[in-house]
């Protein structure tokens, strides 16, 4: 079987300003031409990969040390084959990397990483409040999803993919986000509850 070619660095015309992430997915995720069915979504998933790596979780997040990464898509599902296909014998600090995919909530619950698509945004509170106990990296790309509790929320300026990041909810569920990551994101804060200023 032919060795699969490393397709993810021509991206780096459009992550200007995210040269760490580029370099890092060099040695990352890889995607065959067939394989790359949404530039966009190509070029997230490999924000979600590296964003693995900037993302330390407590020890008890995992049963035991080869514990795999569980990466759950919650509901309409943006990527198509690209996740599985791309993360496929990738790990990260020894952990394999697995993902699931459902339109149903408690499928997901022991997530390390969540994506919550747009389809769920009407349930956004739900969906976050079920994992405020959790040390679970929460991740969307719906307006206004870090400033009411998520942690990691995807934006385009222009035709360029840019991410947000609410330390805050992060810091409650118990993850340390890398000096790196937070100089690459913009962040914000959550919203304050209505009837305060």
């Amino acid at each position: 079987m032919p060795s699969r070619p490393r397709t993810l660095a021509f991206k780096a015309g459009t992550l200007r300003g995210f040269g760490l992430i580029v370099l890092l997915a060099i040695s990352g995720p890889t995607l065959s031409a067939e394989q790359v069915t949404n530039p966009e979504y190509q070029l997230k998933a490999v924000f979600l990969f590296n964003f693995l790596q900037f993302v330390e979780w407590p020890t008890s997040a995992f049963s035991n040390s080869d514990s795999p990464i569980r990466i759950g898509v919650l509901g309409d599902d943006p990527f198509g084959p690209i996740l599985e296909r791309a993360f496929q014998g990738e790990t990260i600090r020894h952990r394999p990397l697995v993902v699931e995919r459902s339109n149903h909530l408690e499928d997901l619950k022991d997530s390390h990483l969540i994506f919550v698509s747009k389809s769920e945004k009407a349930h956004f509170p739900e969906i976050l409040s079920q994992f405020n106990s959790k040390n679970t990296l929460t991740v969307s790309e719906t307006e206004g999803f870090a400033r009411r509790g998520g942690i990691i929320n995807f934006y385009l300026e222009g035709k360029k993919v840019r991410f947000e990041i609410n330390t805050n909810a992060a810091q409650n569920h118990g993850l340390k986000l890398s000096s790196q990551l937070l100089g690459l994101g913009k962040i914000i804060n959550p919203e304050e509850p209505k009837g305060e200023k």
